[in-house]
């Protein structure tokens, strides 16, 4: 088996305005080497630690919400939130430092998100960590950070907390997944709402992935050590959704008394700030609370004396009198201080792989699909009696990729983090056989003649100047104007490329002019280790 570092070159696809698609393209008489496309599949992430540069470029991302989640022009937008502000009423708390709002179309929720807002109008609060939920792309005991500097809303735009954010990258529950933050609603929703409540303040925008309770200890116990008493934490979160639109239906009569029924139980034990018995409820009842695991987040976050405050329920229901499909609001406050606590150790690199887990990381892709070709469907590691390591379990983003004689015969994978290694590989090595759109799919009589390659990826990092790409070392992910194009490290050299010639091709592959990359673009760099089946 041979192990060398190389490069994947990656076109980008926007699948259905929710999630990336990259279709790689690997060598082959009429393509150019290296190009690759990457269908991104459910679920998973990496860690990686983020090199950027000190004072990194100013980068915002793009507003998606404006017109459509609120109003798109800024003085309809502030009149709107003012009023919502004006008109929650309540006695004011003392040492706000959480709130639980949701985060629906501000039709629907926002002036029930205002009734905690309303509560820190004008507080000294110089961070806002705001976790919500990722309601479209999975990612499995993993969370997202963005590596944008700046995020836009109709009212102005939000800095990010740089150094906060940077320090979260250095855990490996943390991540970038830029799709995460691209459409997901969850925690820009809260924008408007906050920047007129408390005007300066900077942001730590985290799209939380679906966590175990062991993941969502590790994040918490992460978020205490770097909290302080200017921090206010958010959980974004929607309560029940019920109604065949959700395929949740536990009752048919009284619904509005037993919507708030099954509520107040999930918030009586969030009152308790018990993260056991809130993720138990959650469990036992099926109640589709959306932000269940930013609120498990935010629960093993508050220190014991915290107290919680319901400040207004209502369900989307009540407000539009349609029973048939409800979504309930929940706007809570906690009230308390942050206790001090030292920071998390930084983990050191993740670990690597050995020969013995590339030759096993090969076998498994193998046995996936003599699994799927006899039993119709795709297998579980423990399905296949192969033992996982440690290192396979690293989160990572990883392509498979399937040749016969020389030719390749499918290859799909995922650039950015998201889930274990080697689940990365079985779904992959599925993806490659049966989903590259390119091909046909893969016969069972063709899959002795197979050989098999895996190529596991270090997580981009951003560059902020050309001059840091190295050829033949580097992956490149070019990003300018909403056109974004990758090429894989052995692109520039099987083609006898200079970097400049390897930025004017990879400007032409985004649908850009070739001098495009000289103002204005964004680079990513990432390495890969390849390896794969020897040849017979």
């Amino acid at each position: 088996m041979t192990n060398r570092v190389v490069a994947l070159g990656v076109a980008v696809v926007l699948i259905g305005g929710l999630v990336l698609g990259w279709v790689v393209f690997r060598k082959q008489a009429e393509r150019v080497p290296g190009v690759v496309t990457e269908e991104i599949s459910p679920p998973g992430a990496v860690e990686g630690r983020l090199e950027q540069p000190p004072e990194a470029e100013k980068s915002v991302l793009k507003n998606r919400l404006a017109g459509r989640w609120y109003p798109g022009g800024p003085t309809a937008l502030g009149d709107q939130v003012a009023g919502f502000l004006e008109n929650a009423a309540g006695a004011p708390l003392e040492n706000v430092q959480a709130l639980i709002v949701p985060h629906a179309g501000y039709q629907y929720s926002g002036q029930i998100a205002a009734y905690a807002f309303k509560q820190v109008v004008g507080k000294p609060f110089g961070r806002v960590v705001v976790m919500g939920p990722s309601h479209s792309l999975p990612m499995e005991n993993f969370v997202s950070v963005p590596g944008e500097t700046h995020y836009s809303t109709p009212l102005g735009e939000v800095p990010l907390d740089r150094d906060f954010i940077d320090r979260l990258r250095e855990y490996r529950i943390v991540g970038s997944v830029p799709a995460a933050h691209e459409e997901e609603h969850s925690v820009q929703i809260q924008l408007p709402l906050l920047e007129k409540a408390l005007g300066d303040f900077r942001l730590v925008p985290i799209v939380v992935g679906q966590l175990d309770d062991e993941a969502v200890k590790r994040l918490a116990d992460i978020l205490l050590g770097l909290v302080d008493d200017r921090t206010l934490v958010v959980a974004s979160s929607d309560f029940t959704h019920f109604g065949p639109n959700y395929r949740y239906t536990p009752f048919s009569e009284d619904i509005q008394d037993n919507l708030r029924k099954l509520d107040m139980g999930a918030y009586a034990e969030i009152e308790e700030k018990s993260v056991e018995g809130f993720r138990a409820y959650c469990q036992k009842t099926g109640a589709t609370i959306c932000g269940r695991d930013p609120i498990s987040v935010l629960l093993a976050v508050l220190p014991a004396s915290s107290e919680a405050h319901l400040l207004r329920y209502d369900t989307s229901g009540k407000l539009t009198g349609d029973e048939k499909n409800s979504v309930s609001y929940l706007s809570v406050a906690f009230t308390g201080k942050w206790e001090k606590h030292e920071p998390v150790p930084a983990e050191e690199a993740r670990v690597g792989l050995s020969s013995e887990d590339e030759e096993t990381l090969l076998t498994l892709a193998r046995k996936t699909l003599e699994y799927a070709f006899k039993h119709r469907q795709i297998p579980e590691a423990e399905d296949l009696g192969i033992a996982i390591t440690p290192a396979m379990k690293e989160i990572s983003g990883a392509f498979v990729t399937l040749e016969i004689g020389g030719d390749l015969r499918g290859c799909i994978g995922e650039i950015f983090p998201r889930r274990p290694l080697y689940k990365a590989v079985i779904e992959n090595a599925i993806n490659a056989a049966f989903r590259d759109t390119r091909f046909s799919q893969l016969r069972e009589t063709e899959l002795p003649k197979v050989e098999i390659e895996i190529s596991v990826l270090t997580p981009p990092w951003k560059v902020d100047s050309t001059d840091k790409i190295l050829i033949g070392q580097h992956g490149i992910v070019l990003q300018k104007e909403g056109h974004q194009a990758v090429f894989l490290p052995q692109v520039a050299p099987e083609q006898g490329w200079t970097l400049e010639e390897t930025l004017n091709h990879l400007s032409l592959k985004a649908g850009l002019p070739e001098d495009a990359w000289r103002e204005g673009a964004q680079f990513e760099v990432f390495e890969a280790t390849v390896f794969h089946e020897a040849k017979a």
